[in-house]
């Protein structure tokens, strides 16, 4: 889907992805499904808060996954 999204789950990140990682994640993903790079000022509002949830939730994905050999993320 979208080629700039890259795997945050070790082992493929060797390192625990981080905020920033998940926020660029999310902003890719919205703006691959919106069509949309930036947003007109009318739909703002609503981009933002697309990334908010959509971030909100790799977060909690990344929090709950069991890799087998590699030890959990700290919440």
């Amino acid at each position: 889907m979208c080629r700039s999204i890259k795997t945050l789950r070790p082992p493929v990140l060797p390192e625990e992805a981080t905020e920033e990682d998940i926020h660029a994640a999310a902003l890719q993903y919205v703006r691959k499904v919106s069509g949309f790079r930036a947003p007109a000022a009318h739909n703002r509002e609503v981009f933002e808060r697309a990334v908010e949830a959509v971030a909100a939730a790799t977060a909690e994905l990344l929090d709950g996954l069991e890799v087998r050999g590699v030890t959990q993320r700290a919440g």
